[in-house]
């Protein structure tokens, strides 16, 4: 993912974006446990990417940023219980 790329997403899309990447990153480190990571410069990509989303975040003045994602968290969840 290039920076140009995430400057591009809006707020909300970050957000989700963010999500997406985070859960991509446990994937990997779950893989990476169980020895089944064939490459393991994922893991950094990874780490990396979610870095960029972050740092836009921070420069367009996002606060909460952790508050934000687990509320978002929480109401995906509700959806896909109801």
């Amino acid at each position: 993912m290039k920076i140009e790329d995430v400057r591009e997403l809006k707020m909300g899309d970050l957000h989700m974006q963010l999500d997406q990447l985070r859960r991509h990153m446990f994937d990997l480190r779950a893989q990476a446990v169980t020895e089944k990571l064939e490459n393991p410069n994922q893991l950094t990509a990874a780490r990396k990417d979610i870095a960029r989303v972050l740092t836009i975040m921070r420069e367009r003045g996002e606060q909460d940023i952790e508050e934000k994602q687990h509320h978002l968290e929480a109401v995906a969840r509700h959806r896909k219980q109801g």
